[in-house]
Parts: structure tokens; C-alpha cells; sequence
């Protein structure tokens, strides 16, 4: 039975919001830099017999672009995530949701600065009050936190998480003619670990107690390991084929809203004012970028 598209896409951002919530449950029980490290290391176990007989086919695609794959391995596998754990560790899973909804509008601006691409006028309206909702969650709608430049650092790595996510996705969609996208994001997987490697083991060496082994850890590990990373990214990949890359960009939307109601159900974070309105800020400016 073939699922909808709209079912695979919906599925792909419940279990990234979930992601956002995991990572703040367990930011106490796991370092995140050992986080991150296992979470590809059991994603690259679990994707490794799906994807392999592709990259004995394509492997001289991907020699041939090795730079891009480098980059794409360091944005996206070796730096988002892992800069979303450590934010996490200062910030809520909500705010980290809320503000990951802004990816598209630094997607925008990037491709304004280095693609030179022209926005129009609805881009432009939409980067600002999407801007604007992010500031305003970051300074916790305080104005006073906006003249003493107080926030929490927390949110500060969540937005170069953002930024390293948006110039990933960026040469995804450049290059997604050139790279075959399940042998990439094997390699991408492999190369992205090995970059975390010495981070791991440096984490591993100067904390004296590195991870607490408990069913809680375990779980958490397998979730972002193979839920969050492959049937996420296989069920996303489905569905934007079978609705188009326009129409599913809209699905992202629902990251913020399930990472929220996981949130308050798991971990009893309050969803607040501040938070509110910055949320519908960024998610309204999203949409109206995409304003014809």
C-alpha cells in the first residue's frame, strides 16, 4: 500500500521535533558532542546495507564533487546537530524548535548573498518579520535584553546551528542534480562521525562521568540514531518527490508545533507569551516568502 505524501512528510517532522525534546531530556545523562557522535555512528550502522549497493554505482559521482561532500559532512551532519545539543544544554527545546523554523529565510539570504538570486517583495517582507520573531524569542520578548545585548546563549548556538543547517541545505538543493542523495548522505554520515571523532573522545577524556548508561540514554541514542536521522530523512525524501520541493517546505511548519507539545507533555516546559508570538512571527514570514 503506497502511504501519502502528506503522511510521510508529517511523519519526517514529528519525529525531528521529537529530536528537539530528546535532546533536551537527556542533555543531563549525555554529553553532546557523545550524542552526536553516536547518533550517526548507529545512523551509519542502520543505513549502511540500504545504501551501499548505490555507492558502488556512484561512487565517481561523489569523488567528483569530493569538496562539496566535505562541506556538506561539516554543515550538516558534524555541526547542526551537535550545536543543537550543546544549545540545548542552555536553552528550551521549544525555543530551539521555534527558531529552527527560520531556516528557509536564511536559506534566502544566503542564496541573495552568494547566488546573487533577486528577492522579491514578499521574501524581503517575510526575511524581516521572520527576523523579528526570531529576536524577539531570543531576547525572551524582553526590550530590555535588546539594549543590553543579554540573551541566552543558549539561543545564540541554536542560530549558528541554523546557519551552518541553512548553507547545507543550500548545497543540497545546488547540487541535487549532480549528487545522488542516498550514497551522499552515507558518505556525508561516514565523513560527518570521523569529524566528530576527536571531539568525542576529548569529551569522553576530560569528563569524569561522560555518559550515565541507563534505559533512558539507550533510547534517546536509538531515537535520534535511526528514527530522527534515517525513517525521518527516508520519509521526507518520499514524500517531496511524490508533492514537489515547494509544497513540502510547508511541512517544516509542523517542527516547532510537535517539538512544543512534546515538550510541555515530556518535559513540562511552559509554552509562554514570548514564545508564542515569535513563533507565529517566524512561521507567518515563512509563508509569506513563499507568496507568489
Amino acid at each position: 500500500m503506497k502511504i501519502p505524501p502528506y503522511a510521510l512528510l508529517l511523519l519526517a517532522t514529528l519525529l525531528w521535533g521529537g529530536n528537539f525534546v530528546i535532546g533536551r531530556a537527556v542533555s543531563g545523562d549525555i554529553p553532546p558532542l557523545t550524542l552526536a557522535f553516536l547518533r550517526w555512528c548507529v545512523a551509519f550502522i542502520v543505513f549502511f546495507p540500504i545504501a551501499f549497493g548505490n555507492l558502488k554505482r556512484e561512487w565517481r559521482m561523489l569523488k567528483a564533487h569530493w569538496p562539496i561532500v566535505l562541506l556538506l559532512a561539516l554543515t550538516g551532519v558534524a555541526a547542526f546537530n551537535t550545536l543543537v545539543y550543546i544549545g540545548l544544554h542552555y536553552t528550551t527545546s521549544i525555543n530551539a524548535s521555534l527558531m529552527n523554523s527560520s531556516t528557509p529565510i536564511m536559506i534566502y539570504i544566503l542564496s541573495f548573498i552568494f547566488l546573487k538570486e533577486k528577492l522579491s517583495k514578499f521574501q524581503i517582507l517575510g526575511t524581516a518579520l521572520s527576523l523579528s520573531g526570531v529576536v524577539f524569542i531570543i531576547s525572551g520578548g524582553s526590550f530590555a535584553s535588546l539594549v543590553d545585548f543579554t540573551f541566552n546563549k543558549g539561543d545564540l548556538i541554536v542560530v549558528v546551528a541554523i546557519f551552518c543547517w541553512s548553507i547545507y541545505s543550500l548545497l543540497v538543493k545546488q547540487y541535487a542534480g549532480r549528487l545522488p542523495g542516498h550514497s551522499t548522505f552515507l558518505v556525508t554520515i561516514f565523513i560527518g562521525a570521523m569529524m566528530l571523532l576527536p571531539f568525542y573522545v576529548y569529551e569522553s577524556m576530560t569528563m569524569t562521568n561522560s555518559i550515565h548508561w541507563q534505559w533512558s540514554t539507550i533510547v534517546a541514542i536509538l531515537y535520534v540514531g535511526i528514527f530522527a536521522s534515517i525513517v525521518a530523512f527516508l520519509s521526507w525524501n518520499s514524500g517531496v518527490i511524490q508533492l514537489g520541493a515547494n509544497k513540502a517546505s510547508i511541512y517544516l511548519n509542523f517542527i516547532p508545533i510537535f517539538a512544543s507539545i512534546f515538550a510541555v507533555i515530556v518535559l513540562g516546559e511552559k509554552l509562554h507569551t514570548f514564545q508564542f508570538i515569535g513563533g507565529i512571527a517566524v512561521v507567518a514570514g515563512v509563508l509569506l516568502t513563499e507568496k507568489k
